[in-house]
């Protein structure tokens, strides 16, 4: 499946999954997401290779960062009116407390979004949405998609 016909599918009939399936990092991490009454809500299942710290244990700081800026980047994919394509320019992290081991959550907000930028803030949590273990800011360029025609693995992220 392309990318763009997974972004189609995910704007049009709710079916994330395959989203998600599309970016390699976001696969691996397991990045689920779904729709509730606030907006899209972002799931990243607790699994035993993401522990960064054993003695307490405690998720790895680099799998917390990964995990909001592809949720900021999943969320923008299918909140847009196109197929843009966000890239990283800046990525700014306050790590509020220890992400334990467990299942971990993250909410999305796009404060601006031009033509070809877009900010948003994320913030991450496990038990309580008001105990959040995280909060950052992420810019993105925004550029069309282009579809590799020889693959249909072939990703632009």
């Amino acid at each position: 499946m392309s990318l763009s016909s997974a972004l189609q599918q995910a704007r049009d009939g709710g079916e994330f999954d395959s989203l998600s399936q599309e970016i390699p990092y976001a696969r691996y991490l397991g990045i689920g997401m779904q729709r509730d009454d606030r907006g899209l809500i972002f799931e990243l299942p607790f699994q035993e290779k993401l522990i960064g710290n054993h003695l307490l244990p405690a998720l790895h700081g680099g799998v917390v960062a990964g995990f909001m800026e592809h949720s900021a980047l999943l969320h923008l994919m299918v909140e847009q009116a196109q197929n843009r394509l966000p890239k990283t320019v800046d990525f700014s992290l306050d790590y509020l407390r220890s992400a334990g081991a467990k299942n971990t959550y993250a909410r999305c907000e796009v404060t601006r979004q031009g033509r070809r930028v877009a900010h948003v803030q994320i913030v991450c949590w496990q038990d309580n949405p008001d105990k959040p273990v995280a909060a950052a800011r992420v810019h993105f360029v925004l550029e069309d998609i282009v579809e590799d025609k020889q693959s249909s693995d072939a990703n632009p992220l």
